[in-house]
């Protein structure tokens, strides 16, 4: 499917996962609008690639835990280009229970997981306006509709942000489709926590493919119009167990 001269949005993406996603899309014809927050050489690295591909990218860099630098951060992206769609990907994973959980952690997990995906969206809808049609994909985990014990802030953050995403499909509609995508065990944490047993519980048994997220993704962002208020697990099944 092609994304041929759409402009995309996608923060968190200078490493890993969403640099994995910002060159689908570029492979996809699209052009994209890397954000990250301190991944300074990493984001010129995901850029570099990109315009290889021959495809335009360009960079912003911004804190999401701060409000003023997250509502400015999609007029800053529309000052390089109008943009067809938001992938809200960057978000804190912190292993934390209830015992060990502060308010600032609390708050933090909220800022970046939640509301920055809410402002962004917010932002979007009103400068796209009512003639045009675009695409939110939010980036979700299977915590979200299993939370559990661990990873408290985190889990309640991204089940909030399925709820966003369910909202906002209804409340922009018809003109802008807003899906979520579930991760499940994609990479190994990025603070090189243990990672044994983590299959044990995923009926598919191993780990997912990279070309597995980003088909899914460019399905999301191109594929049909009359999908939204969805969130698809990409998760080997850990949802179900």
């Amino acid at each position: 499917m092609s994304l041929k001269d759409k402009t995309v949005l996608i923060t968190g993406s200078a490493r890993r996962i969403g640099r994995s996603m910002a060159i689908a899309i570029a492979q996809a014809g699209g052009d994209v609008i890397i954000h990250h927050s301190s991944s300074d050489e990493s984001a010129e690295e995901t850029r570099s690639e990109i315009q290889s591909l021959g495809r335009q990218a360009h960079v912003i860099k911004a804190d999401l835990s701060d409000y003023q630098q997250t509502s400015k951060l999609l007029e800053r992206a529309w000052s390089i280009h109008s943009v067809y769609a938001i992938v809200n990907n960057a978000s804190i994973f912190d292993s934390l229970n209830i015992s060990n959980t502060t308010i600032d952690a609390w708050n933090r997990h909220l800022d970046i997981n939640l509301t920055a995906p809410f402002l962004l969206s917010q932002s979007f809808a009103k400068k796209l306006g009512s003639n045009h049609e675009g695409r939110i994909v939010n980036i979700l985990d299977w915590r979200a509709l299993r939370p559990g014990k661990d990873h408290l802030p985190y889990t309640i953050s991204k089940a909030a942000l399925v709820a966003l995403t369910k909202s906002l499909a209804v409340a922009l509609s018809p003109n802008i489709l807003v899906n979520g995508l579930a991760f499940g065990a994609i990479l190994p944490p990025s603070d090189g926590s243990n990672t044994e047993g983590i299959l044990s519980n995923v009926p598919a048994g191993r780990w997912a493919e990279l070309q597995e997220v980003n088909s899914s993704l460019i399905f999301l962002l191109n594929g049909p119009k009359y999908i939204t208020g969805e969130v698809i697990h990409l998760d080997g099944g850990r949802h179900l167990v």
